[in-house]
């Protein structure tokens, strides 16, 4: 198997970990520790991203081959490869954890591609590393295969996010406590390899600045204007006053695309916020069924709800502001409350322009935000599934002065709740079609509009999890054929119906398909 080009500027340009024995650390004065996989049993190819593949300039012939998944499953390095895991530190639920790190993640290296493209290949499940903590430094098949899934899921929807490679099972079991209640189990292991242009976080630049590390805060920040922000130009405060508001508006983008598609992270730490404003480290995330803004899927977050769906925009800027405090040895006051201001302003025009797509209207105004939001309150009242009513919204005639309301009976969790809440819905969806015809827009162009920001498919978790419960029975195909469907979701595919249909009952409290721990 041939070697891409590795241009591994983390590692050379950065000060590391001076100590490279194994063992758990405390590490100052140093962004990175150098560390190898860790060998396993019979590592074996599960699924794998034809897409990235390419972009990384892997073959076919290259991907099916043993050598493939014993590079990826953390059996061996190729040609220019130097594994490292990054150290870093985090706000968890609010409150600041201290020394985090890379704990069960191993970045391999940097590729720059044919098309001068930098992707950093990153292993997550390959081992300890000095910030594992407790921890074994694994990853199950189950978390590995959700990881997988959502990465590609979500940028197939137009979520800014981190991509999956490769899924590779390791043949070696692995003993987690799924719920935290004293029942550990045995349960097969994987490794995923994640990619990104940066996996920088939040965090990176927490735990110097927590640490008085000024010089190696300036430093990180030098470098990673200089290779992750390369269109930024200036000098001196400036610079990074440009770079912290790009940061923010980046980060504003993303939270409007999880609230348009329906998306909750679960864990928005700041140690899980990148810097670039993708969508990073997938734990404990869930999609939103029945439209509830409280809901999470976090079941460590059950009792605070700190990191409910509704919340989302709100703890990233609370996120950015703990970043803002780390900038602020480097920035003053006026020039990082400016760049929270771009927050706040680029993520009111994203959600205003979410607004006006998912509604199918030119633009949105004031009053259109007052429509989305007597919508939202509706579908909530009436445990309404977001994803198929915004789809089955496209098909209404608007013609009609009372638009019909039938079509709508799919999208009811509860039958006799939805009936009771149709004399609401007529009149709402009358409001909405003079709205649209105030627009006189061609019907085929607003339906485009509208089935072009809401999805038909998206990557519920019961349908993770029946490819789960497969692949725990030896039969990955299930992976493969819940990636195909989410590559296209925004298109009507025939005989795939069943991947759009709302959650099955038997779904609604089952361990997987509704709350999900840390550790899932």
């Amino acid at each position: 198997m041939h070697s891409p080009h590795f241009d591994n500027a983390f590692v050379r340009e950065l000060p590391g970990d001076p100590d490279t024995a194994p063992g758990i650390r405390q590490v100052h004065g140093a962004l990175y520790s150098r560390v190898d996989p860790t060998p396993v049993a019979a590592p074996r190819l599960l699924a794998w991203s034809a897409e990235m593949a390419e972009r990384l300039g892997f073959s076919e012939d290259e991907v099916a081959s043993q050598a493939f998944a014993d590079v990826f499953g953390g059996n061996a390095l190729l040609d220019g490869m130097q594994p490292y895991a990054a150290n870093y530190g985090g706000h968890q639920f609010g409150h600041w954890a201290g020394q985090l790190g890379d704990g069960r993640a191993i970045s391999l290296g940097e590729v720059v591609n044919a098309a001068g493209e930098r992707w950093e290949l990153q292993l997550k499940g390959a081992g300890p590393t000095p910030y594992s903590r407790t921890a074994d430094g694994r990853a199950v098949l189950r978390s590995s295969v959700r990881e997988f899934l959502c990465s590609e899921a979500m940028h197939h929807l137009g979520v800014p996010t981190t991509r999956a490679l490769s899924l590779v099972g390791t043949g070696e079991n692995v003993v987690r406590d799924m719920f935290y209640d004293g029942h550990p189990q045995a349960e097969p292991g994987a490794v995923v390899c994640r990619v990104a242009p940066s996996f920088i976080r939040f965090g990176n630049f927490e735990l110097p600045a927590s640490r008085g590390e000024t010089e190696l805060l300036r430093q990180l920040v030098d470098f990673c204007i200089a290779r992750d922000f390369p269109h930024l130009v200036g000098e001196g405060e400036a610079l990074y006053a440009a770079w912290f508001g790009e940061v923010c508006e980046r980060t504003a983008e993303t939270m409007a695309h999880w609230m348009r598609v329906g998306f909750v992270h679960g864990v928005m730490n700041t140690d899980n916020l990148s810097i670039l404003g993708l969508t990073i480290d997938y734990g404990p995330y869930g999609w939103i069924d029945d439209y509830d803004p409280d809901w999470t899927p976090n079941t460590t977050d059950a009792g605070q709800r700190r990191y409910r769906y509704g919340q989302q925009p709100q703890v990233a800027y609370w996120n950015l502001s703990r970043l803002a405090g780390a900038l602020s040895l480097l920035l003053p006051v006026e020039a990082l409350q400016d760049g929270l201001r771009r927050y706040v302003d680029a993520y009111n025009v994203a959600e205003r322009d979410s607004i006006a797509r998912k509604l199918g209207l030119r633009e949105c105004g004031d009053d259109d935000v007052e429509l989305m939001q007597a919508l939202r309150e509706w579908l909530h009242r009436h445990q309404v599934d977001m994803t198929i009513f915004f789809r089955t919204l496209a098909s209404v005639d608007i013609a009609q002065a009372q638009p019909d309301v039938e079509g709508f009976a799919e999208a009811y969790y509860d039958a006799e709740l939805g009936a009771t809440g149709e004399p609401a819905l007529r009149a709402w969806l009358t409001r909405y079609a003079e709205r649209a015809r105030a627009d006189a827009w061609p019907a085929e162009q607003r339906i485009a509009r509208m089935n072009a920001a809401n999805p038909r498919y998206v990557m519920r978790n019961y349908l993770a999890q029946q490819a789960i419960d497969r692949a725990e029975q030896g039969d990955p195909q299930g992976i493969a054929e819940l990636l195909e469907v989410m590559r296209r979701p925004y298109q009507d595919q025939p005989g795939r119906e069943a991947y759009a249909a709302r959650r099955p009952e038997w779904a609604r409290d089952r361990a997987g398909c509704s709350m999900l721990s840390c550790s899932s």
